[in-house]
């Protein structure tokens, strides 16, 4: 049951919406595609994956097939992707409910074939891993698909990705060899009659290469939730999230003091503290002790001290004392601070901090043309 001093996560869907269409404008004629997994970055894929769905978004990657059994209740006719691939034996439960495997071995490519030869023809997709080193089809493997096509004999390949190490950093040359790599594989590949795949290896970043980057279909994931999409750039998407927690006591400290565990900051004269009602059980995390920062009546306050569990302290000395009072709201995440700018005080990354959120939260969505609807911790 929320309180008055249980911290707020207000989750903007309509920006949501608007980074949508910002993404699918700028990779047009494209598809654009949308990155749900790991509960839609940690943002809700039941609240998120509807409101992307209204907007136009058809094609939705998940990571698990948990993932995609969750949302198949909410979206009942897209296609739905399962980019960790074809669990072992479950092939007859992607089939029952329409899921797409994103198939990335050749063991997973029999089995999935066996399975359809036997039933009825089922899509799949691949992937190809050019440079990665994590999942995928390697070369080789690609090359051994292509000398033995009766492998793909009832399998329709509905569309055939990659995956970019660097496309974040335009200037990286990684991206134009996994680019000249992803192209050689798939350019006049064997497939069997009636196939022809859609095309496509770009994510967030990858929408901003520019067109040779964009194939037929895009797979955004993090710009769509406010993330920055380059290195050195202006960031083009809408903030969606903001993030406040309360004050649950101001102390008085004086010179010599610590604060927190490990007695990790010493104050070197009279000063005022903020006791925060989050830790690092909430998602905000240990290494911002003694580094990053909170906005407090719309100053910028030094975290001071070792984050907790439950608790953060913020030096608020330099604040009038009439303009902070218990039970007033911290911003942590919002106009003062991005999500990327809390990572990297961090030393992280905005993905780790959006999937890290935790469940204590009373998490507020903002839907298209409302006011923002209350929720319960989630």
């Amino acid at each position: 049951m929320a309180d008055a001093s249980t911290a707020v996560l207000t989750i903007d869907l309509a920006a949501i919406a608007e980074n949508y269409k910002i993404l699918t404008e700028q990779v047009a004629p494209a598809t654009c595609g949308a990155a749900v997994k790991a509960d839609a970055y940690g943002l809700g894929a039941a609240m998120v994956a509807p409101v992307l769905h209204r907007a136009g978004c058809e094609h939705f990657f998940v990571a698990t097939l948990d993932e995609a059994l969750a949302l198949r209740p909410i979206l009942a006719t897209s296609k739905i992707y399962i980019l960790n691939g074809l669990p072992s034996g479950a092939a007859a439960i992607l089939a029952a409910e329409n899921l797409i495997p994103v198939l990335g071995t050749l063991a997973q490519i029999a089995e999935w074939g066996s399975f359809c030869r036997a039933n009825l023809p089922r899509p799949a997709a691949l992937m190809i891993d050019s440079g990665m080193s994590r999942l995928g089809l390697s070369e080789g493997d690609m090359m051994r698909l292509a000398a033995d096509p009766a492998s793909l004999q009832g399998v329709p390949v509905v569309h055939v990705m990659s995956h970019l190490a660097c496309s974040d950093d335009e200037k990286s040359p990684m991206n134009v060899k996994q680019l000249t790599l992803y192209q050689a594989l798939v350019t006049g590949f064997p497939w069997p009659e009636g196939v022809k795949p859609t095309l496509g290896m770009a994510a967030s970043s990858g929408c901003f290469l520019g067109t040779d980057y964009h194939f037929d279909l895009v797979r955004p994931g993090a710009a769509l939730y406010g993330l920055e999409p380059m290195i050195g750039h202006p960031n083009p998407m809408r903030p969606v999230i903001g993030l406040e927690g309360k004050i649950l006591q101001i102390r008085d400290v004086d010179l010599g003091m610590t604060v927190g565990y490990g007695a990790s900051h010493q104050f070197r004269g009279r000063s005022r503290l903020a006791v925060i009602g989050v830790g690092y059980a909430d998602g905000i995390f240990r290494s911002l002790g003694n580094r990053g920062a909170v906005f407090v009546a719309g100053e910028r306050a030094p975290i001071v001290g070792r984050i907790s569990m439950d608790l953060m302290t913020a030096d608020i000395g330099h604040l009038p004392s009439a303009s902070v009072h218990v039970g007033d709201a911290v911003e942590i995440i919002g106009p003062h601070q991005s999500v990327d700018d809390l990572a990297r005080d961090a030393g992280t990354i905005g993905y780790e901090i959006l999937t890290a959120l935790g469940s204590r939260y009373l998490r507020r969505y903002h839907a298209p043309g409302t006011h923002p609807t209350g929720g319960m911790p989630a």
